[in-house]
């Protein structure tokens, strides 16, 4: 089979004839765009029953790439890459089908449709490669599009809200890059799981410097406190589609990369050893300050897109501490994927669907009102029913409210929180604060909703405010749905989750 190949070409491919496409009409060039997602994710699926049913529980697809490097081009899958690939490629036909009204009679939309398309390549690439250069390219590839795209179809200041995000994320590519030099120098190998066996007999202190530089440039991606100043400008002026892609999947990249690759590939040369202890000790910490962060600001906040903005940071203070949570030691050489770990791979999907739903109906909002201030808003559930039930379900469900989909993978990770509490003491304040902000989504999630919603309209303005139009309502209704089933029955991605026995 060659369906891994296919996701990566089909994009490829499809760039050229987008951009002509697009010239043309471009409605014509997101369905294209569109069904460039839908063919990648059921191209996906189709490696589901290998990956459940094999003895490994991996899909892998070799080709050869550089011979004088030893590298092969290695497109690989197991449960936790699968599950983000599949919901990447879900989010990007949602972008695409959103845009078509969202972006009408903006300029030069064939480069936006164009620049969509290249990105999801970048996306997809990310979570379904085993080789670390190809690993690197497609973390590149995911930088230029989101800058011009941010950049020339953004709000009030998009240039510079863009630029922000590019320096700091080069800057974190910058630490990733050394990190990957190191490991090709010390052990000669540009496969992530043959990198892992030969980092076990390099010397320790060596592999110490490798996981901070990986850890500390994939947190930049992830937005987690203290590196976090670019995501708020970043999510807010980048066009609402853009918006979901970056809260939904770009930080969630980051989050898998220090699963993959920090956790996975090179923490376990230093598992058993001191510093190992006090690195995931230290991811706690970090967890802990970025979910009380981006929660409190977030109670404060009044523009609509950043009050969602700082609840991503939150969020991924959540991911952070559940990463935190990985298994301190080997036990006869494999890392068994625990319910902490579960929970943390299961909430950057519940989180990318869920996020992305309040993104596009805080992009309705905007869109239909042409105001960004909560405040100058209220009663628009009346004006906007169908977006008033669409926010209401993707706010609490970002507030970890049964029967949404947050709900269930906040609960596994904490239940894995205190299984690990019984062997590691350290992890009991933790734990009890990041419950208490819980407390807080569910504060600022409720907030936003009275504001915007709720109560009489603050203002009168001339234009006649209704609901959005078809192609808006149909790609939020989508989101709605995963979040209520991935509420109801997640079986399906925790099945997958749990065949993974080792990183």
């Amino acid at each position: 089979m060659v369906a891994l190949l296919l996701v990566f070409l089909l994009p490829t491919l499809g760039i050229p004839i987008v951009y002509l496409t697009g010239k043309k009409s471009p409605r014509a060039a997101a369905i294209v765009v569109a069904l460039i997602a839908l063919a990648n994710t059921g191209l996906l699926l189709t490696t589901v029953p290998e990956v459940l049913n094999s003895s490994d529980h991996v899909y892998v697809e070799p080709y050869a790439w550089i011979s004088i490097l030893e590298s092969e081009f290695t497109l690989f899958v197991d449960g936790i890459s699968l599950s983000l690939a599949i919901i990447t490629s879900v989010l990007i036909v949602v972008a695409a089908l959103f845009s078509i009204d969202y972006m009408e009679g903006k300029k030069n939309l064939a480069v936006y449709y164009t620049l969509l398309t290249m990105l999801s390549l970048g996306l997809v690439g990310v979570f379904i490669t085993s080789n670390i250069l190809l690993f690197y390219f497609c973390w590149e590839l995911m930088l230029v599009p989101a800058y011009f795209i941010i950049g020339g179809w953004g709000y009030r200041s998009p240039f510079r809200a863009a630029f922000k995000f590019f320096i700091f994320t080069h800057a974190g590519a910058v630490f990733v890059l050394l990190g990957i030099g190191a490991i090709y120098m010390f052990t000669g190998a540009t496969d992530m799981f043959l990198a892992q066996q030969s980092l076990m007999s390099v010397s320790p202190d060596l592999v110490r410097w490798i996981l901070l530089s990986l850890t500390a440039g994939f947190a930049v991606k992830m937005a987690v406190v203290p590196v976090h100043m670019w995501l708020p400008d970043a999510h807010s002026e980048a066009p609402s589609p853009m918006s979901a892609l970056l809260s939904g999947v770009i930080i969630s990249a980051g989050a898998y990369a220090i699963l993959r690759l920090s956790l996975g590939t090179v923490f376990p040369a230093v598992m058993d050893t001191a510093f190992g202890t006090d690195f995931v000790h230290g991811l706690a910490i970090f967890g802990v300050l970025s979910a009380f962060f981006g929660s409190l600001i977030a109670l404060v906040e009044t523009d609509i897109k950043r009050i969602i903005a700082y609840s991503s940071i939150a969020h991924m203070g959540y991911v952070l501490f559940g990463l935190s949570l990985f298994p301190s030691s080997l036990g006869a050489g494999v890392v068994v994927i625990t319910a902490a770990i579960t929970g943390t791979v299961l909430h950057l999907v519940t989180h990318a669907v869920s996020k992305g739903l309040l993104f596009l109906s805080a992009g309705a909002i905007m869109h239909q009102t042409e105001v960004r201030d909560i405040r100058e808003m209220g009663g628009l559930a009346g004006k906007m029913p169908f977006t008033a039930v669409s926010s209401t379900i993707a706010a609490l469900s970002i507030a970890g409210t049964p029967p949404f989909a947050c709900f269930i993978s906040e609960f596994l990770i904490f239940v894995g929180a205190f299984e690990v509490i019984s062997g590691d003491g350290f992890f009991l304040l933790p734990t009890a604060l990041m419950l208490i902000a819980t407390v807080l989504s569910l504060a600022y999630s409720l907030r936003y909703l009275s504001h915007v919603f709720l109560g009489k309209p603050k203002t009168e303005g001339e234009k006649k405010i209704v609901d959005v139009p078809i192609y808006m309502k149909a790609a939020m209704a989508i989101l709605v749905v995963f979040v209520i089933v991935l509420g109801i029955w997640p079986t399906f991605f925790i099945d997958l989750i749990n065949t993974v026995q080792f990183l």
